[in-house]
């Protein structure tokens, strides 16, 4: 099994996921829904303190014009709120995106999606 750590390229990088590392600020995506699936009448604990985090703001969000955006971080999740209103979230910051914010901002721990870096299955390669 292939360590993250070795597939990084650049130094910063390295040091940038061993500070993560330490924090535990790496978290498993949420389990994947299909579209016509029903919402469960018993959430899970993630999915109930995501409606309670806070808005990033302008100190921790930049505005971005390249492909650097939140939409495309390692770290962006989408969840569905009240009323199925979509929920933009940084698993990083653990904080909520403004709607828009998400394709046009980005933030000092932007890194790119693993399945780019490794590609979709490394683990069987």
């Amino acid at each position: 099994m292939h360590d993250a750590r070795s597939a990084l390229a650049n130094p910063s990088e390295l040091l940038l996921v061993q500070v993560y590392l330490s924090l535990g600020a790496l978290v498993s995506a949420p389990p994947a829904r299909s579209r016509g699936s029903h919402r469960d009448t018993n959430p899970s604990a993630e999915e109930v303190t995501v409606e309670d985090w806070p808005y990033l703001d302008q100190a921790v969000l930049r505005p971005s014009r390249s492909r650097k955006v939140c939409m495309t971080c390692h770290f962006f999740r989408h969840h569905a709120g009240v009323n199925c209103i979509p929920l933009l979230t940084c698993q990083l910051h653990q904080g909520l995106l403004a709607q828009g914010e998400h394709l046009t901002h980005r933030c000092k721990g932007w890194t790119d999606d693993m399945t780019r870096q490794r590609g979709w299955c490394p683990e069987v390669a």
